[in-house]
C-alpha cells in the first residue's frame, strides 16, 4: 500500500466568523407636540465595518422617518432624523492557522434596519422607535490547509513528460536535416 503524502498549501478562506441581532431605541424629536403616531420607517442605511482580533465592529447610520399627526389629531407631518449606531460583532468561529495579520471583512445584514414600533416617550413631546437590525460577519484572510497527494498521480505526470519529449524527439528526427539547422541560425 502507497504512504500518503501531504502538502500544505496556504490560501484564502473564511477564517472567522459571527452573527449578531441588535435592537435600539431612538428619539427623534418633532416640530411639534404628538398627537398620535401615524407611522414609522428605516431608510438609507449605510454601515462600515472594522476588523478586531475577536470580532467586527459595524458602525453606521439610517434614517428614521416619522409620520404623526400633532394640534388634536388636525394636522399631520413627517420628521426625518439620521441617527447613529455601533454593534460589536464577536467571531464565534476562528481559524487558528492563519498566517497573515491582513485581514477582509465581508459583512451583510440578514436583517435590514426596521422599524418595530414607535410611541410618543413619557414626557409627550418626542418619538421614541425601538428599531431591529441583524449582521452576518466573515474574516477572510491566508491560511494553511493540507491536502493529500495521491503517489500515483505524481509518477503519472512525469510519465507524461517522458512520453511528450519522446514524440518530440521523432518529430524532429523526421524533419529535412537543413530546414533544422536554418531555424537555429541567424543571417548577418
Amino acid at each position: 500500500m502507497a504512504e500518503k503524502l501531504y502538502r500544505e498549501i496556504i490560501t484564502k478562506a473564511v477564517c472567522g466568523k459571527g452573527k449578531k441581532f441588535s435592537q435600539s431605541a431612538h428619539t427623534v424629536t418633532p416640530m411639534h407636540k404628538p398627537s398620535n403616531i401615524l407611522g414609522c420607517w428605516v431608510i438609507n442605511h449605510k454601515y462600515k465595518t472594522q476588523y478586531q482580533k475577536d470580532a467586527v465592529i459595524v458602525e453606521g447610520t439610517y434614517d428614521i422617518n416619522a409620520w404623526y399627526s400633532f394640534s388634536n389629531n388636525t394636522r399631520t407631518e413627517v420628521v426625518c432624523e439620521t441617527v447613529g449606531y455601533r454593534d460589536r460583532v464577536p467571531l464565534s468561529l476562528r481559524d487558528k492557522q492563519v498566517v497573515s495579520e491582513q485581514m477582509d471583512v465581508s459583512c451583510r445584514p440578514l436583517q435590514e434596519p426596521n422599524c418595530l414600533e414607535a410611541k410618543i416617550s413619557p414626557n409627550g413631546n418626542k418619538i421614541v422607535a425601538q428599531v431591529e437590525r441583524e449582521f452576518l460577519v466573515e474574516v477572510i484572510g491566508e491560511t494553511k490547509v493540507k491536502v493529500q497527494v495521491e503517489d500515483d498521480g505524481l509518477i503519472a505526470a512525469e510519465e507524461e513528460i517522458e512520453e511528450d519529449d519522446d514524440e518530440l524527439e521523432k518529430e524532429l528526427a523526421g524533419l529535412d536535416s537543413d530546414f533544422v539547422n536554418d531555424v537555429g541560425t541567424e543571417e548577418e
